[in-house]
């Protein structure tokens, strides 16, 4: 059985195809196919406080691309968000609204809480040490959304607007910033043995930019040193040298400047990056949607 996700986010848009297999311990997901188109509604929505006319077309071609494609794969259901723009755009509802009639995609409007819920939902925990505590780090072009936890259960849950393509605009004043950070002390002051789980698409690039093959964390002083090595190189060098994305090669660096800041405030040595996000959310709801039903019959 298949099912599909599309996040509408601040940098890009993605839609994510996945299988599941069942088995007698837990489900097994599988990605079948991940399309991404890098919109930048972001650079519209922060600056202006509206999405202009040029991006709404292209968000409505990419919608309608994922619906055939969803289609043509035979998804069974989908769930589609939009998060930190989409939330910001005077304009927003007029867009969801012409997305249903031009695609037929149901698009939900979620705040900052329900993103880092979703995220959450990937149940990573699981199969981490039941010793440790862990500072959940999702960065996105909007927001920033941290989830504390430990022995299974939610601590504390914050979305923040701190995000790559705010800070790419200078969107982000210290003030805000200074709360950022004055939320992470208070949350993790008595707080031992503190590990960070990150995800993002530009954390999730960090990571295996870091040569870390046979380990799915990295340190904190490696992921200093690659930092500092990314922003010596300019924006055309980080492409032709580093062979990053065009889209990649500037959010990159407010990215680690975000997850740095997270770690050195809560005093982090090491962070997970389990490569999962929030499409990979959206499929797990699905599941457990599909599960329930299939309960009450």
């Amino acid at each position: 059985m298949r099912f599909a996700s599309i996040d509408i986010g601040s940098n890009a848009v993605r839609l994510l195809l996945s299988d599941f297999i069942e088995s007698k311990r837990k489900p097994i997901f599988k990605k079948a196919e991940m399309v991404r188109v890098p919109l930048r509604l972001g650079e519209d929505a922060f600056l202006t406080g509206r999405i202009t006319k040029v991006k709404i077309n292209k968000l409505i071609s990419a919608m309608k691309a994922f619906r055939n494609l969803m289609d043509a794969f035979d998804a069974v259901s989908y769930r589609a968000c939009a998060t930190s723009s989409m939330r910001e755009a005077k304009n927003s509802s007029e867009i969801i609204k012409q997305i249903w009639r031009e695609a037929k995609i149901k698009v939900e409007l979620i705040d900052g809480k329900r993103e880092a819920d979703i995220i959450f939902s990937n149940h990573v925990e699981e199969n981490l040490n039941k010793k440790n505590s862990y500072l959940y780090i999702d960065v996105g072009g909007g927001s920033t959304e941290l989830t504390l936890f430990s022995k299974g259960k939610c601590l504390a849950s914050q979305s923040f607007n701190i995000g790559t393509v705010r800070l790419l605009n200078k969107k982000v004043n210290k003030e805000y910033w200074d709360f950022f950070k004055a939320w992470i002390k208070l949350e993790t002051k008595n707080i031992k043995q503190l590990v960070a789980i990150g995800s993002g698409g530009n954390i999730n690039k960090l990571f295996r930019m870091s040569d870390k093959k046979n380990n799915r964390s990295v340190s904190y002083k490696k992921l200093k040193l690659l930092s500092e090595k990314i922003e010596s190189y300019s924006y055309d060098d980080r492409i032709k040298k580093l062979g990053l994305k065009a889209d990649r090669a500037d959010v990159i660096v407010p990215a680690s400047r975000i997850v740095l800041a997270v770690m050195k405030t809560a005093e982090i040595e090491e962070m997970i990056v389990p490569q999962i996000g929030l499409a990979d959310g959206l499929i797990h709801e699905l599941y457990e949607e599909y599960r329930n039903k299939k309960r009450k019959k």
